[in-house]
């Protein structure tokens, strides 16, 4: 860990020119850029609180409407009619189509492909017999006779080429490099040597003249001219960035400070006054009529809805019974199921370590 303490960073020296610029740039640029902070800052409240209120929950409806009108049905199309009708008539091309196309395919193409194949063998083998006895011996006697006629013509090639070729050299080649050696390649040259000189010359008046007259007035307006324009208009422009940042930050401040106002006012104005109203005023008078009304009101309905409860269920009792006699009337009394000796205990009587229940230690 380094104890020392840093360095301090040098800052540099500015001109006289930003000092003067940057207090009235600042001035101006703060008196301009605080209505629009905050009407900045008002139209962000203003869109936040309707998005909470209106946007959001108009979304969430017509989203829903927009299930309800587009996806669900089609979701019940699909797997209601879709998929039923799509697995019918699978299963009527199946039947209707693709077992008549198997069994086709295995009862009557199968075997005609078979004997197609075996026609189409003993074809082959009857080309192949001819091919291999009488055409390619045939095939021999051509070939040894015309490589004998082609041995003969590339003689008679061969020396009819060194003669061309003798002829051609010595009548055509050897006058032609004479003439570009001794005449067309010194001519060339002086040609080449006076165009070069020619060239250059005017290489060096052109780039004298654009010299004088297009790059040494340029570099004097690049150097005397533009750049102290430049530079003045780079102090300005940084200057001016600096002061709508500052400015921007001191009105969001000073919006802050006028919203916290505003706020305050408005819950001084209106917030306390309903809140006071509510808690002194519409609180007690809730509890009063609630004590004095609805409770009595609600006791007096719970009363009378156990008593119409009562009332239905005797009701329904006697209608039962009623049912149940006159059922006895048409039918008779039902038939009861026999008693039978049991084993084993019932429910009600189970063995316990003092009883039994053998016939032969029954009490």
């Amino acid at each position: 860990m380094d104890l020392e303490k840093p360095p301090p960073r040098q800052q540099n020296p500015e001109g006289c020119l930003a000092v003067a610029i940057r207090i009235p740039v600042r001035i101006v640029v703060l008196v301009l850029v605080v209505p629009v902070r905050m009407v900045w800052d008002a139209l962000v409240v203003g869109g936040r609180f309707l998005n909470r209120t209106v946007l959001r929950p108009l979304g969430r409806a017509l989203a829903w409407v927009g299930r309800a009108l587009f996806v669900w049905p089609w979701v019940g199309l699909w797997r209601y009619v879709v998929v039923p009708l799509a697995v019918a008539l699978a299963w009527v091309g199946k039947v209707l189509l693709v077992v008549p196309s198997v069994w086709f395919y295995r009862y009557v193409l199968t075997p005609v492909g078979h004997g197609l194949a075996w026609l189409a063998r003993g074809i082959g083998a009857g080309f192949a017999w001819v091919y291999a006895r009488v055409l390619t011996p045939i095939g021999h006697g051509v070939m040894w006779l015309l490589r004998g006629i082609g041995f003969v013509l590339a003689g008679l090639g061969a020396g009819l080429y060194m003669v061309v070729a003798w002829l051609v050299r010595y009548l055509v080649v050897v006058p032609a490099v004479w003439v570009y050696a001794w005449v067309l390649a010194p001519v060339g040259r002086a040609i080449a040597w006076l165009a070069g000189a020619i060239v250059t010359g005017i290489g060096l008046v052109l780039y004298w003249i654009t010299r004088v007259l297009v790059v040494l007035p340029a570099l004097a307006l690049w150097r005397w001219v533009l750049v102290p324009v430049g530079r003045v208009l780079a102090v300005v422009a940084r200057e001016v960035g600096d002061a709508l940042g500052h400015a921007w930050r001191v009105a969001g401040r000073v919006s802050l400070a006028v919203g916290r106002f505003l706020g305050t006012l408005f819950r001084w104005i209106f917030v306390e006054p309903v809140r006071w109203v509510y808690r002194t005023v519409l609180t007690p008078v809730g509890h009063v009529v609630r004590d004095i009304l609805l409770r009595p009101a609600a006791e007096v309905a719970r009363a009378v809805g156990r008593a119409t409860r009562q009332a239905l269920a005797a009701a329904r009792d006697s209608v039962r019974q009623t049912r149940a006699d006159i059922r006895r009337m048409l039918f008779g009394e039902p038939r009861q199921p026999e008693a039978v000796d049991r084993r084993e205990p019932t429910a009600r009587e189970t063995r316990t370590l003092g009883s039994s229940t053998t016939a032969l230690t029954k009490d």
